[in-house]
């Protein structure tokens, strides 16, 4: 199954609204996609809407987005202080330096010096193997796909809830292998207008074939639910 069929079995299984995203960290040239200054939340929005990113240092405008996705890294004593205070007195996001240090040591490293660039398409219109898909979806379909997810195995995947868009839905799942569920962070929500009710869901892509092969065994996906009559209710 290619990746146009991949993308139309999705959004046909699940009735999603926005298009599964292929998302690639590559140092290869492609020349495919936008390469405009742009944040990585504003990307992975619009390219749920049908575009195609090409992103790298030089054209990721958010300084969290560039650390989270490994372009860059806080190497300097002003540099956490600058950032500290931002999430803090600024964002608002964490209550106090501690709780802020916490956020930061806690949580799972970013993919620092990973590649030269990272591409981001819907999954019909790619052009190379994705390292993870990214669905935009509602709570319902997310719950679906994680049933899928661990309908083979039955192993829960481990979360990282808290913490800026770019991780939780994208660096978390690349450094891992592990499928995330995200809400994102407030301000990426807020200042993108993402839909109220969107959840991101984050699965490596080695695990999809698998994903793919218990649609139509699972009840989440297209198999028949059978109630034996002892487990009816009255």
């Amino acid at each position: 199954m290619d990746f146009k069929e991949q993308s139309k079995l999705f959004k046909q299984t699940f009735g999603l609204k926005y298009e599964p995203l292929a998302i690639s960290f590559t140092n290869d040239e492609v020349t495919s996609g936008k390469y405009e200054k742009t944040s990585i939340c504003r990307a992975l929005k619009l390219a749920a809407k049908g575009e195609s990113f090409l992103i790298d240092e030089n054209v990721s405008t958010c300084p969290g987005g560039s650390k989270y996705c490994g372009f860059t890294e806080v190497t300097s004593h002003d540099q956490k202080r600058r950032l500290q205070k931002f999430l803090t007195k600024g964002e608002k996001l964490t209550g106090s330096i501690v709780s802020f240090e916490r956020m930061q040591k806690l949580t799972t490293e970013p993919p620092t010096g990973l590649a030269d660039r990272i591409v981001m398409t819907p999954l019909d219109k790619a052009e190379m193997r994705p390292d993870m898909i990214l669905f935009q979806c509602n709570p319902e379909q997310a719950c679906r796909l994680i049933s899928l997810d661990t309908y083979w195995d039955g192993v829960s995947p481990k979360q990282q809830l808290i913490g800026a868009l770019c991780n939780t839905a994208i660096s978390y799942t690349i450094m891992t292998g592990n499928t995330n569920v995200s809400m994102g962070d407030w301000t990426a929500r807020n200042h993108q207008k993402f839909d109220t009710d969107i959840t991101f869901v984050s699965i490596p892509y080695e695990r999809i074939n698998n994903l793919i092969e218990a649609i139509p065994l699972c009840s989440a996906g297209e198999a028949a639910a059978v109630i034996p009559e002892e487990f009816q209710p009255d």
